[in-house]
């Protein structure tokens, strides 16, 4: 195991800088996931720590050391990529073996690792199969034999279950979560899939634009997001956000949205005092919003008509439409008698409510 160090790294392609003073450092043991949408340049930071894209300025550190002049193949590290890279003409012993042979490993060396690694990854039954005959699960399973066959210091994980149905990815999840269990083996793995960074990841960086926009374990940037980006982009279905402005009115402070008025509760008063008569975006998870029968709180209650209905089996996803917006609301339990167009009432639990600022995008209140 080693620590990892990425101080103020940047890279630039031609008159372009793809990654922004990156700082980033991952403990011993720990399993860190580099999540964010397509071009954040979460991949170009994995290529740097692996030393396959050289930083334009800042430095990278495994172990206490700095790398930077280190080539890849001496940084002791594995990388696993989105596509398996398997040799077709070679069996899953031979391709298991051939890096340990490449390192000029004894035949005896190379048949214990081989068969401590397939009985790991259920490989056992497989050695003398061809990657052609294998499910993708099975490939996936054999690429990532071969890097842990080393035992290095770290593990980068490139996408490696993008080019998997749903099914697999789910039991590909728990493989490699059990597999870091038993190893604690430092790992960085990338990924655009929020589900995958939240189920995988003992801590979450969220990247955008080149840029390390959060980090934190998966419950604090799903609780506390700092960004408006980052509530968007964590949390399936997504937060819904609505234009507002603080109202202050006998020593309250109420958030209203055309018809949508709701009460500010007493926690997060103080955060956003000084905003009062100021316009924010309140956001609010579907997964914190219920349908109201009894109409029990109408500080936190607000009149909303349905639109569409989302039957899932195990839940319903009502989107209504409330000042002005569309607002999803999860959870709903399937038995639910409702209608599209039905006029309904939505009550928020208060303490789960969010506030940005419009302009930046930041949090209010985090």
């Amino acid at each position: 195991m080693a620590t990892v160090k990425l101080n103020r790294v940047n890279v630039d392609f031609a008159s372009v800088r793809i990654l922004k003073n990156i700082d980033l450092e991952i403990a011993e043991g720990e399993f860190l996931v580099l999540v964010g949408p397509s071009g954040c340049g979460k991949s170009t930071t994995l290529r740097v720590v692996a030393g396959l894209t050289k930083a334009s300025s800042g430095s990278v550190e495994i172990g206490g050391k700095k790398v930077d002049d280190v080539p890849p193949g001496k940084r002791d590290i594995a990388m696993v990529f989105q596509n398996y890279s398997l040799f077709p003409h070679m069996t899953v012993y031979e391709n298991l073996a051939w890096g340990e042979r490449c390192r000029k490993k004894s035949a005896y060396e190379i048949k214990q690792g081989v068969g401590r690694v397939a009985e790991t990854l259920g490989l056992t039954g497989l050695l003398d199969r061809l990657p052609r005959q294998l499910s993708g699960g099975e490939r996936q399973r054999v690429a990532l034999g071969r890097a842990i066959i080393r035992k290095p210091v770290v593990f980068l994980y490139d996408e490696p279950l993008s080019n998997l149905d749903a099914n697999l990815r789910v039991q590909m999840r728990v493989e490699i979560k059990e597999l870091h269990a038993q190893r604690l083996t430092t790992s960085i793995y990338v990924t655009h899939d929020q589900v995958e960074a939240m189920t995988l990841g003992d801590r979450v960086a969220l990247m955008h634009d080149g840029k390390i926009i959060q980090i934190g374990t998966p419950l604090e940037i799903y609780r506390r997001p700092n960004q408006i980006f980052v509530a968007s982009f964590i949390g399936s279905p997504p937060m819904n956000f609505l234009h507002a402005s603080l109202i202050e009115e006998s020593g309250s402070i109420y958030a209203v949205a055309r018809d949508v008025r709701l009460r500010v509760p007493t926690g997060y008063e103080s955060g956003i005092q000084r905003h009062s008569g100021k316009d924010v975006v309140l956001g609010i998870r579907p997964e914190h919003i219920t349908v109201d029968k009894a109409g029990s709180s109408q500080e936190l209650t607000f009149p909303a008509k349905i639109e569409v209905i989302e039957q899932l089996g195990q839940e319903i996803i009502l989107n209504s439409l409330a000042g002005g917006t569309m607002i999803k609301v999860s959870r709903v339990s399937p038995d639910f008698a409702v209608t599209r167009g039905e006029s309904i009432e939505l009550s928020v639990k208060g303490e789960f409510m969010h506030f940005f600022d419009p302009g930046t995008g930041r949090a209010l209140v985090c």
